[in-house]
């Protein structure tokens, strides 16, 4: 029994986690050293934090890009009604604390699509996914894909739920799992590119406080696991059918030409932020890597809108997460106008002057160098200390 009960534990003066001491295999050291990155402070998420926070992790960074809400009330354990208006993952971050004193937590409030940078990412032992919609979890694929980290998904319909383990370098990702009307679905929203928040608010599921319970349960389980090096999911999704009380798992097929597989490495950390110039960050790269580099973005950014009625562009830099359709409306005849993206720099780029973060480039992302098929990656480890606060003096990576 020595391998499930930690006997030498029994005698010894009560605390916050003796109970789990009792476990053969368990660290509460490991736990308490540990960063958690939970993405979505809805249902799912409340759950998330709310586990972690009473099984002693000791770093945690909540992102979210909705206020509470009245409807969030009834199922979301951490919420009152006096936070309505607030951002959920500031309030959340919160409450995660009150729960475990001791515990170091920062928010991110913004669009995790667009503007959630990856070095969040890469300072996470673990990420866990408390989302509604597949366009969120791609973006959430992909970046932990790129820094080679496995993340936790969770979903829930009604009295349903799935709970699963991705880890591109090992098995299957997200997207292997996605069938051609699922791709469908996602380039048809993403077609207009810029959604305004009712137009993605369509998209909300019915959901219970039980099944999330449930879902999110299981997730923090299998971060649990991960962080002791147990065997996982890894693969597989553990479903769970709530109006008949039935659970299987089911295991996904790798596709071994999936894009999203491709790791960022090696990554180069750069004491430079965000607030470095465009045409200065392009000669670290020139200088590194040869004159013909150029730079590319983790994502699509807004050069401009042109009014084709009124024949006139007006110069508009900024990431998608930043703007809706309102911002393409022409402000003197009324008329949708055409969004310009880009996707790169090189030394022939007209806006050279701006910063990064003027261009719409996230906080601590990490961006790649490339020359004919030789790249590299530069993290801006200068944005670190705004984007953890408090969580900066955790342990890092």
């Amino acid at each position: 029994m020595n391998d499930v009960l930690n006997l030498t534990d029994l005698d010894q003066p009560d605390d916050r986690f003796s109970r789990f001491n009792l476990i053969g295999w368990w660290d509460q050291e490991k736990l308490s050293s540990s960063n958690a990155l939970v993405i979505g402070a809805g249902a799912i998420g409340n759950e998330l934090i709310k586990n972690l926070a009473l099984l002693g992790i000791g770093n945690l960074m909540v992102a979210d890009l909705d206020n509470i809400e009245n409807s969030n009330l009834s199922r979301s354990i951490l919420y009152r009604e006096a936070d309505c208006g607030r951002s959920k993952a500031e309030v959340a971050a919160e409450r995660a604390r009150s729960i475990y004193p001791e515990m170091k937590s920062n928010f991110f409030h913004g669009n995790v699509v667009y503007d959630l940078g990856l070095g969040v990412y890469r300072w996470a032992d673990v990420i866990l996914g408390g989302l509604d919609n597949r366009e969120a979890r791609v973006s959430i694929n992909q970046s932990a894909s790129r820094v080679g980290k496995p993340w936790i998904d969770g979903a829930i319909e009604r009295l349903d739920g799935v709970a699963r383990v991705f880890n591109s370098q090992t098995g299957p990702c997200y997207e292997c799992t996605m069938n051609e009307v699922d791709w469908k679905m996602l380039e048809s929203r993403r077609s207009c590119a810029l959604l305004t928040r009712d137009e993605m608010e369509q998209g909300k599921v019915p959901t219970t406080p039980t099944t999330s319970s449930v879902i999110a349960g299981i997730q923090v389980q299998e971060a649990v696991k991960m962080i002791h090096g147990l065997e996982t999911l890894e693969g597989q999704g553990f479903v769970f059918d709530g109006t008949n009380h039935q659970s299987y798992l089911v295991k996904y097929s790798r596709l071994e030409d999936c894009p999203t597989h491709e790791i960022f490495e090696p990554v180069i950390e750069l004491s430079q932020n965000s607030q470095i110039q465009a045409g200065t960050f392009l000669e670290l790269i020139l200088s590194d890597l040869g004159p013909e580099a150029v730079v590319e973005f983790n994502q699509d950014l807004i050069e401009s809108f042109t009014c084709h009625s009124c024949q006139e562009t007006e110069i508009y830099h900024s990431s998608l997460g930043q703007v809706t359709e309102s911002n393409a409306i022409c402000p003197d005849c009324g008329e949708q106008r055409t969004p310009h993206f880009f996707h790169s720099l090189n030394s022939n780029s007209k806006f050279l002057d701006l910063t990064l973060n003027e261009l719409g480039v996230p906080l601590w992302d990490i961006l790649t160098g490339r020359v004919g098929m030789e790249q590299k990656f530069y993290e801006l480890s200068g944005d670190r200390q705004q984007v953890l606060g408090p969580l900066e003096a955790g342990k890092t990576k």
